[in-house]
């Protein structure tokens, strides 16, 4: 682990913000927060990530409420932090492929802007260290090579959300190559796990089926998703937190899947199986954006970052249910 001191980590309410604050905090860092509690999904569940951060390390974690892209309130936080920020995990992003249907401009003003803002702090930043972000397997768009590797072109986004993590990417490389910035991105496939997004599949299908309502099943269950346990994905962003890139352009990108590409109906019937109810399929066509296939290629990852999934669909499932029931009561 590298030297204890202050992490700036964005998108600390959201989902895989949170296990990250956990790990970090239980390594000693000093944690800033930084999350706009967003009411794109239920925000109590957001607010309950962030009292079992504040309750469990109320000395070495601060939370700052506020937008990414405001500009002169991310260099107020900045200015103010009590240690130089010299590190940033920034996982803040307005998420999701559907709704950049339906919301383009907030896609482009937080997962663009809100980038730029970042990066400029860290760029005035004297000894900045490294700055790590999420991108998307998203990027890789209609690209047909399975699997989906680094070396692949990525200039056939499918929906705008894909643009803006593709333009994240263009960015930091640019501020690699021009300020030395350190950077990596990396490219999530597909994560699920506790304490997850509402929005994603394993929740809604959860959700559905213990209310007896009808799933929406899209391109008639002919998906496959290369589906990341948590776990695994925290586990990549700490191993690359903590080996920062070199060299003349220090700015790196990876895959971080399970490069496993599971069939969409047999992770719904694992569901079932895990909740003993069968599911009432609402079979649909492909959705605007969406791709029939994701899979991981993780060779780098694995020989730079010696990232190693771990957790199988059939574990990270149970783990998933289990905690559902005992989050809502079922």
């Amino acid at each position: 682990m590298v030297q204890k001191e202050s992490v700036l980590l964005t998108g600390v309410a959201g989902f895989i913000g949170f296990h990250v604050a956990q790990v970090l905090l239980r390594a000693g860092h000093f944690v800033i927060g930084i999350d706009n509690v967003s009411p794109y999904y239920d925000t109590a569940l957001k607010y309950a990530r962030l009292k079992i951060l504040q309750e469990t390390f109320p000395e070495t974690f601060v939370f700052c409420k506020g937008d990414i892209a405001d500009r002169p309130w991310v260099e107020h936080i900045w200015k103010s932090a009590q240690r130089p920020i010299a590190r940033v995990i920034h996982l803040a992003a307005q998420a999701g492929v559907r709704y950049s249907l339906v919301n383009p401009y907030e896609y482009v003003t937080t997962n663009v802007m809100g980038h730029l803002v970042l990066l400029e702090q860290a760029r005035h930043q004297e000894n900045f260290k490294h700055f790590v972000y999420a991108s998307s397997s998203s990027v890789y768009g209609a690209n047909e090579e399975i699997p989906f590797s680094e070396a692949h072109r990525t200039e056939k986004p499918m929906a705008l959300y894909a643009v803006t993590k593709k333009s994240d990417e263009l960015m930091s490389r640019s501020y690699a190559h021009l300020f030395k910035i350190p950077g990596t991105g990396l490219r999530f496939f597909t994560v699920y796990g506790p304490w997850g997004r509402p929005d994603m599949a394993l929740f809604i299908f959860t959700k559905k089926i213990l209310a007896g309502e009808p799933i929406p099943v899209f391109n008639n269950g002919k998906m496959k998703r290369d589906f990341t346990y948590v776990d695994d994905i925290v586990a990549g962003i700490i191993a690359a937190f903590n080996n920062p890139p070199s060299g003349d352009v220090p700015h790196k990108v990876y895959n971080l899947g399970n490069h496993k590409s599971e069939p969409l109906m047999r992770y719904i019937q694992l569901i079932e199986q895990e909740l003993g109810k069968k599911a009432i399929y609402d079979m649909q066509p492909m959705q605007p954006g969406d791709v029939p296939e994701s899979f991981s290629d993780i060779t780098l990852a694995q020989k730079e970052l010696g990232f190693s999934p771990k957790t199988n669909i059939d574990q990270g499932i149970k783990n998933f249910v289990a905690w559902y029931r005992s989050y809502y009561g079922v």
